[in-house]
């Protein structure tokens, strides 16, 4: 509950300046509610926030392996392309510089 403040009890002319002092007080205790309530929900937004904020990390970090792993695998198969494809140039040039033999 909101702190409030007493106002003692004054003498019959300081009724109007009491009664406008204690409905100031309310109003700034109904202030002071509502800006307490709007501190707990930005509370709340900024763990949510906070929350959503790490999952996307995480998921950054998984993300950043698996292309790694993608990375590595795409240089093997080129170094096994090219490794295969200087086979078969290879073959290929032999072809050419031996003469065909007739049966």
């Amino acid at each position: 509950m909101a702190p409030s403040i007493a106002i003692p009890s004054a003498a019959p002319g300081q009724g109007k300046g009491e009664e406008a002092l204690r409905r100031r007080n309310e109003e700034l205790e109904r202030e002071l509610k509502k800006s307490l309530e709007r501190e707990v929900r930005m509370r709340e937004e900024l763990m949510r926030a906070w929350e959503r904020l790490r999952v996307a990390e995480e998921a950054e970090e998984r993300l950043c392996c698996q292309l790694g792993e993608l990375e590595a695998e795409a240089v093997a198969h080129a170094r096994e392309y090219r490794a295969r494809i200087v086979e078969l140039m290879e073959q290929l040039s032999v072809a050419k510089t031996t003469p065909p033999t007739n049966f």
